[in-house]
């Protein structure tokens, strides 16, 4: 469901956020043209640059897609505003293309690399990173801890030494499952609610912008924490995650991976 979710959102306009024009946008008051130039090779985290800036613009942009998001949402909330996507309702459809390139914008904004591999979105990332981060978006416990792990550089060292197939198995299928399952409910109430909204055209594309509008709020605010907070991890507090994943998803951790337990190795 949720793959489906997003490779058909994806295809709405605006979807697609090209990583080095919108960091160049964004960072481009705030910085020299040398760290520029250096923030679009590394990404901001890595070309040093203040975690004031990172956290302003990060603000600013969430701002702003939300903005959008509210008013895109409208045109989605009245009969006959935005087409259907495959078998996907035209609402739960944009929704979910405006988290989708609201999670990549915080992504780059944090330091992740390119989610689009040429003009498609990569499929590995899709099923591991954006799936996660609308997992923590729609506060799906286990999303965030699992984030933690797996960004942090304290640990990635000992999971290179996974191969792919167990780190999938390990860490991101059964989380992912569970996020899949648990934004599957979400989209079902969510549509639900708006379906009731547009018997009334205008005014439910007045209650569909001003729902969409303090939702991605909430999400783009939970993201960005989440993010933010990867960027000053101690040992303890991958210690702490791992231990959350643990404790939430005990049937996920491989006997085989015990050395992952001792982080003060690494």
């Amino acid at each position: 469901m949720i793959e489906v979710l997003i490779t058909n959102a994806v295809k709405l306009p605006g979807v697609k956020v090209n990583r080095d024009e919108f960091l160049a946008k964004n960072f481009s008051e705030n910085v020299s043209q040398n760290q520029l130039a250096e923030i679009i090779e590394k990404g901001p985290i890595n070309a040093n640059i203040d975690k004031k800036i990172i956290n302003k613009v990060a603000k600013k942009v969430i701002s702003n897609r939300t903005m959008k998001s509210s008013s895109v949402s409208f045109a989605a909330g009245v009969p006959g505003g935005l087409a259907m996507v495959a078998t996907i309702p035209a609402d739960t459809a944009q929704f979910f293309g405006m988290a989708l390139r609201l999670s990549q914008e915080l992504g780059y904004i944090y330091g992740y690399e390119d989610f689009w591999d040429d003009d498609g979105l990569d499929v590995e990332k899709v099923n591991g990173d954006l799936v996660l981060f609308l997992g923590v978006m729609f506060g799906v416990g286990g999303a965030t801890a699992t984030i933690k792990v797996l960004s942090s550089q304290l640990s990635k060292e000992a999971l290179k030494k996974l191969p792919n197939k167990a780190l999938m198995k390990t860490f991101y299928y059964p989380i992912i499952k569970k996020i899949a399952s648990y934004i599957g409910v979400k989209v079902t109430k969510d549509s639900f609610a708006k379906g009731i909204s547009k018997v009334i055209p205008f005014v439910g594309g007045v209650v569909s912008g001003g729902l969409t509008f303090a939702s991605m709020t909430k999400m783009g605010n939970r993201l960005s924490k989440s993010l933010e907070e990867n960027m000053n991890l101690s040992s303890e507090d991958v210690r702490k995650s791992f231990e959350e994943l643990k404790k939430n998803n005990p049937e996920i951790i491989d006997v085989d991976f015990e050395e992952l337990d001792n982080f003060d190795e690494i």
